[in-house]
């Protein structure tokens, strides 16, 4: 080598590591936030399955044992419980909603009644968490029971 050169080490200057650091940074609150905006609906979709089952399970005991069974839901304290099973609650973050028979209102708890034949007296079940809700519809003839994804009212 001559002698008025001098060899440069390799790496990354304090600048360009700081650079970095700003972009990944950016890039984490960016993709962090759209998470958590998705936690939401991963919430709620996960209850409105839940309780598609339990209705599906009530419905399931009305058919079999031929005998009316109840599905009851508290909207105060945001659970449901189907026949001897125990009481689920809900996600913290998650509200219901029920619209059913005036007959299966009683203060805070409403209930879905599954008939012999599979018929139920119907009913709408609301879960909502943020802006991300999901509707169970419950047909009163037929006893269908429907799980859609819906906005928030």
């Amino acid at each position: 080598m001559a002698a008025g050169r001098r060899q440069q080490a390799g790496g990354f200057s304090l600048v360009e590591l700081l650079v970095v650091l700003v972009l990944v940074g950016l890039l984490a609150s960016l993709v962090g936030g759209s998470v958590f905006r998705n936690l939401d609906g991963v919430k709620t979709r996960q209850a409105g399955k839940d309780l598609v089952s339990a209705l599906r399970y009530t419905r399931g005991q009305a058919i079999v044992t031929r005998e009316e069974q109840t599905l009851a839901v508290n909207v105060e304290k945001r659970t449901f419980k189907s026949p001897e099973k125990d009481a689920v609650v809900l996600p913290d973050g998650v509200d219901v909603t029920l619209k059913t028979a005036s007959f299966d209102l009683e203060g805070e708890v409403g209930r879905v009644r599954f008939f012999p034949d599979g018929s139920s007296t119907g009913a709408q079940i609301t879960l909502t968490a943020g802006s991300r809700s999901w509707l169970i519809s419950v047909g009163w003839l037929t006893g269908e029971i429907e799980l859609t994804e819906g906005a928030a009212s």
